[in-house]
């Protein structure tokens, strides 16, 4: 028996009209085929002139009837009903976060093997080990290389600088004159040499690309700084890290600092930089760091930066080639202004005074 076409809402040329602004071809053949029918084409006809048969097209008048337009569009399918409620994904999440206790789970990173183990003894679920590498992508998580933490490192002082860095930038300044526009420069050094740096490449999978390093033993040091505001940046290099090479680097900085300016130097407590032998030039302050608080510093993800994209897989012969090297990665850093800003800039060391 014909299944009568009982919505009157749309007219054959408005289901015609819909067919051409559609972006699905299938929910358009769909359209098509009814309005062929309200014109008054047979049903076999009608299916037949687009690609499908009588049955398939009784089908879609009953979605149609139902549902109108909305129920000629492909719907993607359900899916499996996921094993795991979202409390329980929830509580995956956070044991990914804490991370593995060596004594209960007796590994100290997670695999999806221990995470697959552990969701069968805490919830009675036995997932397979694709499924978890599946869910753990699901909850925003993927592989990444870990950032080294001094043990002796304070989170809550490294906290407490980030949220009072404006009153330590006054303190800094002591007897600079009210209106002196400020400048917030970083600074680090890095030790580049033959010993070279090995970094992550795109390779098939299941192989293990080979890369050159040399085993011999001859470096140099590039000094660093960047005001990220202004997005420039001033640096040496040269043959060892002491007292006498922090004062070149300050007379560098010093005449990159913008006229009329005063800077304020933020960098950590080495020895050389807290020396009383420092020549501290007039428009600069120094800010030391706290202790063991690298990823307060900017800089450190410049070297990295450099390293990763210019200063690895090299092999030099000689001091005067690393030289070279170092200089030419440092300048093509510096022309790009933008690159600079992405890598530096910290929210909460933009200070006004």
């Amino acid at each position: 028996m014909t299944l009568a076409i009982t919505r009157q809402d749309l007219s054959a040329a408005e289901l015609r009209r819909s067919a051409a602004r559609s972006r699905g071809a299938n929910a358009s053949r769909r359209m098509l085929a009814i309005a062929l029918v309200l014109e008054g084409a047979s049903r076999e006809d009608a299916a037949g002139s687009c690609g499908m048969d009588r049955q398939t097209l009784r089908d879609w008048v009953h979605r149609y009837n139902d549902e109108g337009l909305a129920g000629l569009v492909n719907r993607r399918a359900p899916g499996p009903t996921p094993r795991l409620s979202s409390e329980q994904e929830t509580l995956v999440a956070r044991w990914v976060e804490e991370g593995p206790d060596l004594e209960r789970d007796g590994v100290v990173r997670w695999r999806c093997r221990d995470l697959q183990e552990r969701i069968r003894d805490e919830f009675r679920v036995s997932l397979h080990e694709r499924t978890v590498g599946k869910l753990l992508t699901k909850l925003r998580f993927r592989r990444l290389s870990v950032r080294p933490q001094h043990p002796q490192s304070d989170p809550a002082a490294q906290a407490a600088f980030r949220g009072g860095f404006a009153d330590r930038v006054k303190e800094a300044v002591g007897e600079v004159a009210p209106g002196t526009p400020l400048e917030i420069w970083f600074m680090d050094e890095a030790r580049v040499g033959q010993q070279g740096t090995l970094t992550r490449v795109w390779a098939r999978r299941g192989t293990r690309p080979r890369a050159v390093r040399d085993h011999r033993y001859t470096w140099a040091w590039i000094f660093g700084a960047v005001c990220p505001e202004r997005a420039v940046g001033a640096a040496v290099v040269l043959p060892e890290v002491n007292v006498e090479a922090m004062n070149i680097h300050l007379a560098e900085i010093s005449r990159c600092v913008a006229h009329g300016a005063h800077a304020v130097l933020v960098l950590d407590g080495a020895g050389w930089h807290t020396s009383p032998r420092l020549h501290l030039p007039e428009n600069i302050s120094l800010l030391p760091l706290p202790r063991y608080a690298p990823e307060l510093n900017p800089v450190e993800n410049v070297w990295e930066f450099l390293r990763q994209n210019l200063l690895s897989h090299r092999v030099w012969d000689s001091y005067d080639a690393i030289v070279d090297a170092c200089c030419h990665a440092w300048s093509n850093l510096m022309s790009t202004p933008e690159q600079i800003a992405s890598i530096t800039r910290r929210s909460w060391a933009q200070v006004k005074v």
